[in-house]
């Protein structure tokens, strides 16, 4: 049986902050399995990496034994989190909130036990509480406790507005770990000032407080920024096996370290090895970065895909073999000329064509296997066209005659 020690030693593996240890000790030894909650707003229909850091946290509750409640927030997804916001959220629909959730479920099971996963959603209890309810809840925290939140203190200090809803986002986070009587709530660290809340809010309902374990936000394949769909340096858990490969492939060595030690299931003895034999030169980072996309691809996609993904990575970048399966655009001749960069963004391989003039002036698309170099550049005469950007990215352009 792993002893108290061994098991606030995985806990605290890839954490930033455990809060209050001594707590959390005392719950362990109590020999129960505990109550971990983890909230998502199903705001949008993906996941990326970056969601399951805290994914993975949570199977390694529930290797340990412990009661995994899955928490899809589809009431406080409607109100939307102001965390890091400078400015008040679009409200969602609850049709929007239900369809994303419904991708939820089924996203993150590639990762959790099924069995041992309690999915609950919080409309079951908030919808109950009503406006009574709702009124003696906020009136357990003061505004200027909630102005201390430094999104809420910036914007009110440079007269941005704050909607009066969102000072209830971090009450309503609170009080689910009320309703599920949580032992333990994990989250990001943007998420220090709700779960906290939760803690607060146990107090007030007379339970014990949760303790607190905040994860850090994973930095994309840039290695510098959050990752982010908005800023496109992700890796969706639903993309194709090749691109999750990759991708991944894309990624720093050092970078390439931090994912192992946050989303690899390997043991944090493995990990230190693997950190010991790239330093003295017995395992090349590149063997340990396919080793690492063979592992992320095979979770998402099943047993086998991670290899069968590595073969087609070395087939089509080391051997400069180009894929039979491409997004393909068709034209006519008549729309000819075809600015290029308008043909990338229409087809959605850039966002926009001042995206695609940049990925031109840094030298990083080819046409028919040779560099542009010009921005501007048309097409003008009928026929197929093979557009790389990077080493990932392909587009098959077809102009016919009429």
């Amino acid at each position: 049986m792993m002893t108290i020690a061994e098991q606030i030693a995985i806990i605290r593996r890839g954490s930033v902050e455990l809060l209050i240890q001594k707590e959390l000790e005392d719950k362990l030894a109590s020999g129960r399995p505990l109550i971990i909650k983890a909230g998502f707003d199903p705001t949008a229909p993906d996941l990326h990496l970056g969601h399951t850091v805290l994914i993975q946290k949570l199977r390694q509750f529930q290797q340990l034994g412990h009661d995994v409640h899955f928490l899809i927030g589809d009431f406080t997804g409607m109100i939307g989190d102001p965390t890091g916001k400078s400015e008040t959220r679009k409200v969602l629909t609850r049709e929007d909130v239900l369809r994303n959730a419904e991708t939820y479920k089924e996203q993150v099971f590639k990762i959790l036990d099924p069995e041992k996963t309690r999915v609950v959603f919080n409309s079951s209890w908030l919808n109950d509480l009503g406006c009574g309810g709702m009124i003696a809840l906020a009136s357990k925290y003061t505004v200027a406790r909630m102005l201390e939140r430094d999104d809420f203190h910036k914007r009110y200090t440079t007269q941005q507005p704050i909607a009066i809803h969102e000072f209830l986002y971090p009450l309503i986070q609170g009080y689910d770990s009320v309703a599920i009587k949580a032992d333990l709530e994990l989250g990001g660290t943007d998420q220090k000032f709700n779960l906290l809340m939760g803690r607060e809010l146990q107090r007030e309902w007379g339970q014990a407080p949760q303790c607190v374990l905040t994860m850090p936000l994973l930095e994309g394949l840039d290695g510098v920024n959050k990752m982010s769909k908005s800023l496109g340096n992700y890796i969706g858990i639903s993309e194709a096996p090749d691109e999750i490969f990759g991708k991944v492939m894309s990624i720093s060595d050092q970078l390439m370290l931090r994912y192992y030690e946050l989303l690899s299931d390997k043991s944090i003895a493995d990990i230190e090895k693997l950190k010991t034999d790239i330093e003295d030169g017995t395992l090349h980072p590149m063997a340990a970065k396919k080793a690492l996309g063979r592992e992320l691809v095979s979770r998402f996609h099943g047993a086998g895909a991670g290899e069968e993904a590595e073969e087609s990575f070395v087939r089509r970048f080391k051997e400069n073999e180009i894929p039979d399966e491409m997004p393909q655009a068709d034209y006519k001749s008549t729309e000819c000329p075809l600015l290029l960069v308008k043909a990338l963004s229409d087809a959605g391989l850039t966002k926009s064509n001042g995206e695609a003039r940049r990925s031109i002036d840094q030298g990083g698309v080819k046409l028919n296997g040779e560099k542009v170099g010009n921005t501007n550049l048309e097409l003008n005469v009928p026929g197929e066209y093979i557009v790389q950007i990077g080493k990932r990215r392909f587009l098959r352009i077809i102009i016919s005659d009429n």
